[in-house]
């Protein structure tokens, strides 16, 4: 999931992210420290994507895999295993992008932020109220679609680059934490080679440049790098948690 935030935004959701990504961490220490976590999850069928990230409206289901992150966070586009790598056509890579784009979790996310916004009155000139609410939303559920399908469709086509996140699953904690973050600058192009992840970069530093069309406030340069700054520390965060959900799912889903 991709989203640009405004100027007051990204400290509340950058502190959430990475404080939840320390408690999956802590809770299991082995991990962290050099224990190796053997892979559990079923690999993908040859040439096509999970039904967990291709059907948002139900389809197989599978114990290892959520379409959203803690019911809320968008999960389509992490692929449970790299081996064997199949690519994706440029059709796939933009119902990802829409699936993430449109998937409730991320109108619920849009309207947690529009409300923070509105309380710290971030852009003054949305102004308060019902009407000023609305234009909080509005922008800040265009930051979401923007963001996603910069990063995960258009990008992603013209780079010839797989927009999914393919969890590493196994080894010690430290491995698949430097993994994860790691992706935010590693990618792998359509013929299975890693590349520098040029989608997430440019991606977000397009939709920051669009964003400032619709924000009346905070348009500078030092505005736009800090957007973009903290745009991809909440998606390094976001490999995170996509990285050791399903270890925290299985743990409460055995405690239960």
């Amino acid at each position: 999931m991709s989203a640009v935030f405004n100027r007051a935004r990204p400290a509340c959701l950058r502190c959430g992210m990475l404080c939840t990504g320390l408690l999956l961490l802590a809770s299991s220490p082995g991990q962290l420290f050099g224990q190796s976590t053997p892979a559990t999850d079923a690999p993908r069928q040859p040439g096509v994507l999970d039904d967990s990230q291709t059907t948002p409206a139900g389809g197989r289901a599978q114990q290892s895999e959520s379409k959203r992150i803690l019911g809320i966070v968008p999960n389509y586009r992490t692929s449970p295993s790299l081996n064997p790598y199949v690519p994706i056509s440029s059709k796939e890579k933009f119902k990802v992008a829409s699936q993430d784009a449109f998937d409730r979790g991320t109108v619920v996310l849009a309207a947690a932020f529009a409300g923070e916004g509105q309380l710290t009155n971030s852009n003054r000139d949305f102004g308060q109220g019902a009407a000023g609410y609305g234009r909080y939303f509005g922008t800040a559920y265009a930051d979401y679609v923007i963001g996603d399908f910069m990063t995960e469709g258009i990008y992603p086509t013209l780079f010839h680059q797989d927009p999914r996140y393919f969890r590493k699953g196994e080894g010690s904690g430290w491995s698949r934490l430097t993994y994860a973050v790691g992706q935010i600058l590693l990618t792998h192009n359509d013929s299975g080679k890693v590349a520098f992840n040029y989608s997430e970069i440019i991606g977000n530093s397009t939709a920051v440049a669009i964003s400032t069309a619709y924000y009346s406030n905070n348009r500078d340069a030092s505005d736009a790098v800090i957007k973009l700054t903290s745009q991809l520390g909440v998606d390094a965060a976001s490999n995170l948690l996509k990285e050791f959900w399903p270890d925290l799912h299985r743990k409460f889903s055995r405690k239960h």
